[in-house]
């Protein structure tokens, strides 16, 4: 038998390849943050407003300069407005609007989620929301006031089924987008019922519930002015339609800015609340 020589290796030379990361391009408005072009416009709009009064485009009872705001702000403060000190209107409106959100927020989260889970609850609840729901709420304001009085009732109602329907709807929609097969990989590893809804249902509606809330606080604040018309001597929007009836276009600027003020914190709440609650929204 002949002998196997064994060639020695050939060294074949290798080039150390460096791996290079490819970042996907974003889509939409991406995950940099917009504070910078939201400050920038917001001083581009207060620079046009005071260009506007300043060279009286237009009438300055109709639209006084900023730094007039600004300086009836100081005097509603110090003075009050309409027999009441800013504080006690701030906080008859602040608590009509939290108690209608907690009784809105009470009723629609459940009602909703049974909505999306029950076809028979769906069937029963859909007509008369839908129904309600595209109507603006000066529309059924004078049956607040014929069934329920000129009290706190007939305002915290009104705020209460102007707030309702898109909870309820939100968080029916939640249910609905939820993938079956999720639902189908939880019962084969053998979840019970509470579990399925507890684990899976509930956390993959929270994100459209939490908007929810937020566009039905927005509603709310808007529908504010309409509830404080029935019969009130406190609140924002008694204030601003007060200054209205006398032209004070100042006060009526300060109780908008006051609106505009405690909205953006409400919605900055549930924007916070929502960055702890559902942290993958948007990641997966």
């Amino acid at each position: 038998m002949s002998d196997i020589v064994q060639a020695p290796p050939i060294a074949a030379g290798r080039e150390d390849h460096q791996v290079k990361l490819v970042k996907m391009a974003s889509f939409g408005a991406g995950e940099k943050s917009t504070v910078v072009i939201s400050i920038a416009t917001a001083l581009a709009i207060l620079l046009l407003w005071w260009v506007v009064s300043a060279l009286g485009v237009v009438p300055h009872l109709f639209l006084p300069r900023p730094d007039e705001v600004l300086t009836q702000i100081g005097a509603v403060y110090r003075d009050g407005y309409a027999g009441a000190s800013l504080s006690e209107h701030v906080f008859a409106s602040l608590f009509r609007i939290v108690v209608a959100a907690l009784i809105a927020i009470s009723a629609g989260i459940p009602l909703g989620l049974l909505m999306g889970l029950n076809r028979w609850a769906k069937g029963v609840l859909d007509a008369p929301i839908e129904f309600y729901w595209p109507l603006p709420p000066l529309s059924y304001l004078p049956l607040m006031i014929i069934w329920l009085g000129i009290g706190e009732t007939s305002k915290i109602t009104l705020l209460v089924l102007a707030m309702f329907a898109p909870i309820c709807l939100s968080a029916q929609a939640g249910v609905r987008s939820l993938p079956i097969e999720r639902v189908n990989a939880a019962r084969s590893l053998g979840a019970s019922r509470l579990q399925l809804f507890l684990d899976i249902v509930l956390p993959s509606a929270l994100p459209e519930i939490l908007t929810g809330i937020r566009i039905a606080l927005g509603i709310g604040w808007g529908t504010l002015v309409a509830a404080e018309l029935i019969a009130s001597t406190r609140g924002i929007g008694f204030m601003i339609m007060s200054a209205s009836q006398f032209l004070a276009t100042d006060v009526v600027f300060v109780g908008i800015g006051i609106i505009a003020i405690c909205a953006f914190t409400f919605s900055a709440a549930i924007r916070f609340l929502e960055a702890f609650l559902v942290p993958w929204k948007g990641k997966l």
